[in-house]
């Protein structure tokens, strides 16, 4: 048997176990082989194909004008190197609010052609009875509460959610609304630490956070901030790990210079 068919696959049922276990989740985004590829052999416990495709991959301004037929592209790619990780897929923008048949006919699309393992959804109370139809034909779902940026144009820009009472207590709702549909994780993005410390302890499924403070199941990133690929800014809940952006410039300079002054190829790189 060859070490590749060794390899155990993260499951819907390991992710709410670390939960049960206190184990932290640890995940990423990824749109490519390459990167899929060397999130899974790090170790990652969940890749999320994620709509922000569209701004760090595309140049949308927004992660709303990305379509299904390139999400389902993306997934595909991602899942077809990953060997270890959970593979999740954001659900676009407009591909599941619609209809539950519509979001039922999409959501399958990415388990069907991508062979991705769930999806994510924006929304609480109000895609619930949509989480719900997923899950009872065997989608899993991740929910996504707080700052949604399917809703950026409503929210008129990247704010934190949850500092007035009244909307701290409707994502409260919606956090438990999501577990009661049957979501196996929540997403809680730009939320003060205690709320979402708050959220955490009051659902048995697992919390995964971005800049919702420490006290989160999980954390998620997106890998283009942590590398310091996307420049245009940078989020006060992103830590760089990398500066990926300023090498990579200075590595193209040095080629180019080195190319224009006759330096590359040289010897090592030539044949004869």
């Amino acid at each position: 048997m060859s070490s590749e068919n060794l390899i155990k696959r993260v499951t819907i049922p390991d992710i709410i176990d670390k939960k049960v276990k206190s184990e932290k989740i640890a995940a990423l985004t990824a749109y490519d082989y390459l990167m899929a590829q060397i999130l899974d052999e790090a170790g990652m416990d969940i890749i999320l194909v994620g709509d922000s495709l569209g701004m760090v991959f595309a140049g949308y301004s927004t992660t709303i004008p990305i379509t299904m037929d390139e999400m389902v592209y993306h997934a595909k790619i991602v899942n077809r190197v990953v060997k270890r990780s959970l593979v999740i897929s954001d659900m676009p923008f407009m591909s599941y609010q619609v209809s539950v048949e519509e979001a039922l006919r999409n959501a399958g699309r990415f388990l069907k052609e991508a062979e991705v393992q769930g999806v994510k959804l924006e929304g609480g109370e109000n895609i619930s009875e949509i989480v719900r139809k997923l899950v009872s034909f065997g989608i899993p779902v991740m929910g996504h509460i707080g700052l949604v940026p399917q809703s950026i144009n409503r929210f008129g820009g990247y704010k934190l959610q949850g500092k007035d009472p009244k909307i701290a207590k409707q994502l409260k709702k919606d956090a438990k609304i999501l577990e009661e549909a049957g979501a196996f994780s929540v997403v809680l993005e730009k939320i003060p630490a205690t709320l979402a410390a708050e959220i955490t302890t009051s659902i048995s499924i697992p919390t995964i956070g971005i800049g919702a403070g420490p006290h989160c199941d999980g954390q998620i990133l997106v890998s283009q901030d942590l590398l310091g690929m996307f420049e245009k800014f940078k989020p006060r809940f992103v830590r760089r790990y990398a500066e990926l952006g300023k090498h990579m410039r200075s590595s193209f300079k040095s080629y180019i210079e080195d190319v224009k002054t006759g330096n590359f190829p040289g010897p090592d790189e030539s044949f004869e």
